[in-house]
């Protein structure tokens, strides 16, 4: 087996739940109106981090769909699925895309660049 490299995104991105790795930015969300057996998920048009499973077709809520499980590439959970084709033509748009289960992610802000709070009281221009 090869080395695993992993991306690490700037700022807030959703993370994988089990080992915090990055795989999503807040700007590639499309959507947060889908579900799964397990709860809700969000649609994401790009994704890092993740291995993709084998092709199947599957009977999804809103028709059949091929999809792929896909997995965090440092943990090896399962944390959603990406779209590769649909058959009816008002669901092409998902094609190509992502799907995170909202229960095997976490949105999380990067605290690990230095920022600088000013917390000693100020004057204010009517006071001087």
């Amino acid at each position: 087996m090869g080395r695993i490299f992993v991306v690490e995104l700037d700022g807030r991105s959703y993370r994988c739940k089990f080992c915090r790795t990055h795989l999503a930015l807040p700007e590639d969300l499309v959507s947060r109106a889908f579900h799964c057996r397990r709860g809700k998920a969000y649609l994401f048009n790009s994704t890092v981090n993740i291995t993709v499973g084998a092709s199947e077709e599957r009977l999804m809520l809103s028709g059949m769909h091929t999809v792929a499980d896909i997995f965090c590439c440092s943990c090896g959970q399962i944390v959603g699925w990406k779209y590769e084709s649909a058959r009816e033509k008002s669901q092409k748009y998902k094609e190509g895309k992502f799907v995170l289960e909202r229960g095997r992610i976490v949105d999380e802000i990067d605290f690990s660049t230095e920022v600088y709070i000013d917390t000693r009281p100020s004057v204010s221009d009517a006071e001087e």
